[in-house]
């Protein structure tokens, strides 16, 4: 009986630290890195640029833009595929803009001044579940 308890205690240990490793953390993506948000010379940049990440819940994204001069609001797919700047889902105009995801939906974003979604300033993304 004396020997089963270092081996219980190392099995406890090993769970216990499985857990750990197995955690999501939450990261922070600033989109566009360096480039940040603001009217692409490619049609592709913002859609490339998420497929570089993995999104999953409790993510930031952050926007870094001209204040004045850009904006951010989460959209529907609808609204993103037509550009309509009218049925917002919310919208922020100072920046950093900062949007936490908090369900795994596919989520889109446009810019609402003037033709800067239709300049292609726009960016969905797809929120995949942890491995746990």
């Amino acid at each position: 009986m004396a020997n089963l308890k270092p081996s219980l205690f190392l099995i406890i240990a090993m769970v216990v630290a499985s857990m750990e490793f197995n955690h999501s953390v939450a990261t922070e993506h600033v989109v566009g890195d360096s480039f940040g948000w603001a009217v692409p010379q490619d049609a592709d940049f913002y859609a490339m640029w998420s497929l570089n990440d993995t999104f999953i819940i409790d993510d930031t994204l952050i926007f870094n833009f001209a204040n004045g001069f850009h904006n951010v609001a989460e959209v529907t797919k609808e609204a993103y595929d037509n550009c309509d700047t009218q049925n917002l889902i919310s919208i922020q105009t100072t920046s950093p803009a900062r949007f936490t995801i908090n369900n795994v939906d596919n989520h889109y974003y446009i810019c609402t001044v003037g033709l800067h979604c239709k300049s292609f300033l726009k960016l969905a993304i797809r929120v995949s579940v942890p491995n746990n």
